[in-house]
């Protein structure tokens, strides 16, 4: 399938918690200092951020996920791109790198390990999800 895409398009990222870990994705191709970060895609035309969310994890990461609640949105500090950040539940399915082209490795990480992957830290609401649906154990 071609997508058209325009550079100003939202982006939609999905905040899969599993667990007590949350999934994080390696792109193939770095943005910036941006290593680590939630499966995440640009928004169709007509589409929603839950269904975005919800698609760019199945394309990208072979995980099939429902989406639960929009946690917020922002413009992103480090690309300038007005994101939607999605808290999805899996479904079925095993995260790993489907789409090759898009992402290099995938992670289910532990509360206290994503400043290991996002040394810049996570937009507020993101992070206030994760502290209260993550338990150390």
């Amino acid at each position: 399938m071609v997508r058209v895409t325009m550079p100003d398009q939202p982006i939609a990222a999905a905040v899969i918690v599993r667990g007590c870990r949350v999934l994080l994705v390696r792109r193939a191709v770095e943005e910036g200092d941006l290593r680590w970060q939630f499966p995440a895609g640009k928004l169709e035309a007509g589409e929603t951020a839950e269904h975005a969310a919800v698609r760019e994890t199945e394309e990208e990461a072979g995980l099939t996920v429902e989406a639960v609640k929009t946690l917020g949105s922002r413009m992103h500090p480090k690309t300038g791109r007005l994101m939607h950040y999605v808290a999805c539940s899996p479904v079925s399915g095993e995260a790993h790198v489907a789409d090759e082209e898009e992402l290099a490795e995938v992670a289910w990480v532990a509360h206290g390990e994503i400043p290991e992957y996002v040394p810049y830290g996570l937009f507020e609401p993101v992070q206030a999800y994760l502290d209260g649906e993550l338990s150390e154990t």
